[in-house]
């Protein structure tokens, strides 16, 4: 204590040197100078935006103005006002033609400037005056879009740590982060983020590396173990001697990554830019054919005139900003319309696995018990003590048992050790909770450290022990779980066993791709080869690629997309390179960071995974009506222009005749807004309410149907028949009172309900088929239950024969129940909006 309280002293002075204040959770953040940095850096981005603003400003005001003079039979005013905005519009347009030039490049802007002219030439100043404005919206929208792009190193380098606390001579000094040398022994106090890479010098580290690995899960770090610069310390403090320069850290290298890939992302051309390409030197041969034949100048302005480019202009930015607002609706924000020509080339979908694919927070999956205590005292002691802990297991430890509405009391005379555990007297018994040691549990075996039972029978119970512990490992190490040991009044009682559940709406997600286009998807993740090859087994994904470092997944996108396109799909600062390198990142932003939002191209701002599919299908969906409408504008251009250039088409009713072409090309493009064969059917409001409301059914059902397992393997057990056939007895009236009664409400009510918008009752059929068995398989055991009778003296005639076939019957049900539960989020509550997650994925 004396050291720490050194050291609590000496951080004292060393913040008062460094005039930081209060101790911050993240150091080197004033968060004076953050915000002042914000503020500088929002004033600079409408400073940017301004011209392109105020050119948009003045062009509807121009077309506005012209429209009233109009109406109010003023048509020399009109066609000033409209002729000064056409003017004005070429202002912008000709500076985009020379930037091409310049760059050696030929645009749709060449197309827009001689739109400009030649209808100021032929006095169509209306259609001018639309051009410009036209020209206007375009300029805004793509400079909004960069500006968001822009924007993407920002949060990375904003929570770069600045400082340091360097031990010297047994003081603290405060320093800057750039100057961590080789060999520096730093301090690394709770909540900090670690500012360089190194290893632990003293002490057992307790870290969050989600920034890193994407891993929710707090890892450990003992004496000698190697830590990455961007963990956070989620446990007490430890020492850190420094392995590298800040500016050589791991956590530098990601933001390096992402600027460096910014900068490799080719340009993108854009859709009407390639068809101006080939429409602009036939449009100006076109109009120089039919002067030199006739030698009359009328007949090259009609050319012109009914030459100008709207359907490039006006008709594909229509159809891609309709995608855009279509995805946008869906909850998928795509930057810009070269994004999302990018998206509707996918061929290759990549995505991290934890907070992506998976909830992204671990979930209590199971409770072991010995000792004959139940599941639900177990998690209530265990829970009552994870109150007072402020480790991420804990909470949703405690999370598990009040969702199961267990009662929770305050425990007393709790002791943590950071690394191994925490103990604590809950309801007068001695509680602890952590790693095998902690709670008494020596060696692979299990064996439990304590000593036997009092009961007697202490070699036959230790031998139990092992077999339970060593079961528990098993399952583990196989389902990729989180095991957390728990011992009650010196004993090991049993285990929870902890996992990241699948997102219900995963699975849908990679079947709507395939139906999208998408031949093939990759999962890229740091977690373990084990883990993720589970996930990517239940997903049906393509291929697997474990244990990779940011950098490494960086080289995975890059080698999926040498060959196809690609779209990477992730939510964490790890995964801000790979999103920046993909031809298209989407960050999932309902719980992502504002770092990978950012670096991504499209950001899914609800929470619902298909959507993802679904914005891929808009985005083909859309560039196929922009290449109809360029292609209809254009064809009947291109006919018009031939009939003007035989002098059969004045320049006025060519005027004319283009605005029709127009128009039709325009309609079409708007086709884009409607919802195509990619789209479910939106939920209704009693949809939603009644998938919402079996949802938590579901989820209040969850610990009965962990109950039937536990009374099949009571069967089996040390317990007492008697004991064990009350646990079944209690099944059976769950399943009389709460589970056949759910069963005939989503028969009754939501079947029908969802009939319409899944195509039919054929549909819902297989999930009323598993209906009639889960009722038969009720029907049975109270049959079953039924023939058992008890004695008055207590001793039940349960042969081993019954027992078996409870045994099967328990085990049948709860298997036909989670697979149930499992099918009908995924396929029936996703339907609804937002997705009512229930417990069958964890």
């Amino acid at each position: 204590m004396a050291a720490h309280d050194r050291d609590a002293s000496e951080l004292r002075k060393a913040e008062r040197l460094g005039g930081m204040g209060a101790v911050s959770a993240r150091p080197g953040r004033d968060p004076g100078d953050r915000n002042d940095h914000g503020r500088r850096q929002e004033g600079r981005l409408p400073a940017a935006r301004l011209g392109e603003r105020a050119l948009l400003a003045v062009t509807l005001v121009g077309l506005a103005a012209g429209g009233v003079f109009w109406l109010v039979d003023m048509s020399g005013p009109s066609k000033l006002s409209w002729a000064a905005t056409a003017l004005i519009g070429i202002v912008p347009a000709a500076a985009g033609v020379l930037v091409n030039l310049w760059h050696r490049r030929l645009g749709v802007d060449v197309i827009a400037v001689l739109a400009l002219v030649g209808a100021l030439g032929v006095g169509e100043y209306l259609a001018g005056a639309l051009i410009a404005v036209m020209v206007a919206t375009g300029r805004m929208l793509e400079g909004w879009a960069t500006g968001r792009a822009e924007r993407a190193l920002r949060e990375l380098v904003a929570r770069m740590p600045r400082t340091a606390l360097r031990r010297t001579n047994g003081t603290l000094t405060l320093i800057e982060a750039d100057q961590v040398a080789v060999g520096d022994l730093l301090l690394i106090r709770p909540g900090e983020v670690v500012p360089t890479d190194g290893r632990v010098e003293a002490g057992t580290a307790v870290l969050d590396e989600s920034t890193l690995t994407g891993e929710p899960v707090p890892v450990e770090r003992t004496t000698g173990d190697a830590v990455r610069s961007g963990a956070v310390n989620a446990g007490g403090p430890f020492d850190l001697r420094a392995t590298r320069p800040a500016r050589e850290s791991t956590y530098a290298g990601i933001v390096r990554m992402v600027e460096a890939a910014k900068a490799d992302t080719a340009p993108f051309v854009r859709l009407a830019d390639r068809y101006a390409l080939v429409f602009l030197p036939v449009a100006l041969a076109v109009a120089g054919l039919g002067w030199l034949v006739s030698g009359q100048l009328a007949r090259a302005v009609a050319v012109l005139v009914v030459a100008t480019p709207c359907p490039l202009i006006l008709a594909a930015p229509v159809a891609i900003v309709a995608g855009l607002s279509r995805a946008s609706q869906r909850g998928v924000i795509i930057k810009g319309g070269a994004v999302l020509e990018r998206l509707a080339n996918a061929q290759v979908v990549l995505f991290d696995k934890t907070g992506t694919l998976t909830a992204g927070h671990p979930t209590l999956t199971e409770v072991v018990t010995a000792n004959g205590l139940s599941d639900a005292e177990l998690l209530r002691l265990a829970a009552s003590l994870d109150q007072v802990s402020p480790h991420v297991l804990a909470a949703a430890v405690v999370h598990a048992a009040r969702e199961r509405d267990l009662a929770l009391t305050m425990p007393s005379d709790v002791e943590e050790v950071a690394g191994a555990g925490i103990r604590g007297v809950v309801d007068g018994h001695q509680v602890a909770i952590g790693k095998a040691a902690w709670v008494g549990v020596d060696g692979i075996g299990g064996t439990p450290a304590a000593p036997a039972h009092p009961e007697g029978g202490g070699e036959g119970r230790a031998s139990s022990a092992r077999g339970w512990i060593r079961a528990v490992r098993r399952r583990s190490a196989r389902d990729g779980s989180i095991t957390v040991f728990v011992g009650v009044d010196g004993r090991p009682a049993g285990a929870l066993l902890l996992d990241d559940p699948l997102r219900p709406d995963a699975p849908r997600m990679i079947r709507r791709l395939r139906k999208a286009g998408v031949h093939r998807t990759v999962m890229v993740t740091g977690d373990r080869t084990e883990v993720a090859a589970t996930v990517a087994e239940a997903l049906g994904i393509d291929a697997i690629l474990a244990e990779r470092t940011p950098a490494e997944k960086v080289d995975a996108v890059r080698a999926e997309a040498r060959d196809h396109p690609t779209v990477m799909v992730g939510d964490g600062v790890n995964d801000a390179p790979a999103l920046a390198t993909a031809s298209v990142g989407i960050a999932i932003a309902a719980g992502g960071t504002t770092a990978s939002s950012e670096a991504a191209d499209a950001v899914l701002a609800v929470d619902r995974l298909d959507r993802i599919a679904e914005a891929i299908a808009i985005a083909r969906r859309s560039r196929a009506i922009a290449q109809q409408s360029v292609l209809l504008g254009m064809g009947l251009s291109l006919l018009a222009m031939a009939i003007a250039a035989v002098g059969w088409l004045p320049p006025a009713p060519g005027a004319l005749l283009q605005e029709t072409i127009d128009l039709a090309a325009i309609l079409n493009a708007t086709r884009a807004l409607l919802p195509g064969p990619e789209a479910m059917p939106p939920a209704s409001a009693r949809q939603t309410e009644l998938t919402g409301q079996l949802a938590i059914e579901h989820r209040r059902m969850l610990p009965e149907l962990d109950r039937i397992r536990s009374a099949a393997a009571a069967l089996s057990g040390p317990a007492p028949r008697s004991q064990a056939l009350s646990e079944v007895r209690t099944v059976h009236e769950f399943c009389v009172r709460d589970l056949l009664p759910h069963v005939d409400n989503e028969e009754r009510e939501l079947y029908p309900l969802l009939e319409p918008a899944l195509g039919g009752p054929e549909a819902t059929a297989p999930m009323s088929r598993t209906h009639v068995e889960i009722r038969r398989l009720v029907r049975r055991l109270g049959r079953l239950l039924s023939d058992i009778t008890v004695d008055r003296a207590g001793a039940d005639d349960l042969d081993p024969d019954d027992a078996r076939e409870l045994q099967q019957l328990l085990y049948g049900l709860y298997a036909v129940l989670r697979l149930h539960f499992a099918q009908e989020e995924e396929s029936y509550f996703t339907l609804a909006d937002p997705v009512p997650v229930g417990p069958a994925h964890r």
